[in-house]
């Protein structure tokens, strides 16, 4: 059990994202990946570089929340690729994010200004593949509901968070995520709508991923 007193929102990605094009024969693979430590990097790093063997260059950027930041140009001209890609982690305000953009020389050299292109295509392109959610602290509910009660129950938990388990016996059970801050919003509503029909107890505080529909 978590203290949601003491954790903040942050952004991440959903899940592991993938994608490749080329450019002047150049061959850019990019992915991004949800990390938590500085050994599950090096962990991944080390995976694509024994698959990659033979690329050129597997240049890199990860961001965490306990303030380690890297990146590697891995042979490249510095400052062309693994800060680009670093920069694309930041200007989206990304943590706990490992991004790697494994390049295949096609023979055409790109310039520095192209290769910061490259790099930053792939990068966000991978990180586009991953999805983003807000990490937010959620209080956990048990939320118990008679069949004839449940529809009322769903449409005031649509307000305030999201269902993530559901279980259907003689009642409905369902493991609620509430946003923190609208805890008790979310109590006052239930009980409100349901005349107090519906029981909810909190068994305990954990952040929940919440989708990231819009890039702004």
């Amino acid at each position: 059990m978590q203290d949601t007193a003491r954790l903040k929102p942050y952004r991440t990605v959903e899940k592991t994202g993938e994608t490749e094009y080329v450019i002047s024969r150049s061959r850019f693979i990019g992915r991004c990946f949800a990390v938590h430590d500085e050994q599950e990097v090096l962990s991944i790093l080390e995976a694509i570089r024994k698959q990659h063997w033979d690329a050129r260059h597997n240049c890199f950027a990860y961001r965490l929340r306990s303030g380690a930041a890297r990146y590697s140009d891995d042979g490249e001209p510095q400052g062309t690729a693994g800060l680009p890609i670093l920069e694309v982690l930041t200007k989206r305000d990304l943590y706990d994010v490992l991004v790697v953009s494994t390049r295949y020389f096609g023979g055409i050299l790109l310039g520095a200004g192209g290769l910061v292109r490259a790099y930053t295509r792939s990068a966000a392109d991978a990180v586009d593949a991953a999805g983003l959610v807000s990490m937010e602290p959620c209080t956990v509910f048990s939320v118990h509901a008679a069949y004839p009660n449940w529809s009322a129950a769903q449409s005031v938990m649509e307000r305030f968070g999201t269902v993530a388990h559901t279980e259907f016996s003689d009642a409905v059970t369902c493991r609620f995520f509430c946003r923190a801050t609208d805890a008790e919003r979310f109590l006052k509503a239930l009980t409100e709508r349901t005349e107090a029909r519906v029981t909810a107890e909190a068994v305990g505080e954990e952040y929940f991923g919440f989708s990231i529909t819009e890039e702004t």
